[in-house]
């Protein structure tokens, strides 16, 4: 429930206060919260003066019908506002709202006072939605931008990270055939190991193949 109160810091009048308050309670959405009304205060007699509420989400503009029996809501959402003023006058001031479509819509005779914390809640709110609108659209971008991706040339490689194999490995030693006085020594030292020959029988042969060089 909507305490009255609060809308009649700035002598507003109490019964449009609360008839007005009476109706917006009910369609006032989820998360919406009323932060100001401002209440028309016109030269002649009226039965019921116009007013003007500003949520967190829109305007309420609420005109008298039927001599006051009934009331007339308007309401416009911050997303379709341009932008906000008020102008002093003789006799109160004048509430401007300018949609981003359509033409202009003016409050006329709003007390001064009012007409300023009027104009200080709606702009204070219309600001406050073109950030979180400019944020949301930052995100957005964030998003849909893909990483680039940039082609890289490989770097020519330093002569001391040139891969091993890259370098000629040098050749296994070739071994060449024994010739035919190795072969001898080798039988004969074969056969002393063996002890199928003495070492005076192996010293004797051995000095023979020498011999025969």
């Amino acid at each position: 429930m909507i305490l009255i109160d609060r809308f009649l810091s700035d002598e507003q009048d109490p019964k449009a206060v609360e008839k007005v308050l009476g109706k917006l309670n009910d369609m006032l959405t989820s998360n919406e919260e009323l932060i100001y009304m401002a209440v028309q205060k016109k030269p002649a007699v009226n039965l019921l003066p116009d007013c003007i509420a500003v949520s967190n989400k829109r305007i309420f503009y609420c005109e008298p019908g039927n001599f006051g029996i009934t009331m007339n809501f308007k309401d416009i959402s911050w997303k379709s506002i341009k932008e906000v003023s008020f102008k002093e006058e003789i006799f109160g001031s004048k509430f401007i709202c300018v949609p981003l479509h359509g033409e202009n819509i003016i409050t006329e005779y709003i007390p001064k006072a009012q007409a300023r914390k009027l104009y200080q809640a709606a702009y204070e709110q219309l600001e406050a939605f073109k950030e979180q609108l400019k944020q949301a659209e930052l995100e957005d971008r964030r998003s849909s931008t893909s990483p680039v991706t940039v082609n890289t040339v490989p770097a020519e490689p330093v002569a001391d990270e040139v891969p091993h194999a890259l370098f000629s490995q040098p050749s296994a030693p070739v071994e060449e055939p024994e010739d035919e006085t190795t072969l001898k020594l080798r039988k004969l030292k074969s056969l002393y190991d063996k002890h199928l020959i003495t070492q005076e029988e192996y010293e004797a042969k051995k000095a023979d193949i020498l011999d025969s060089l």
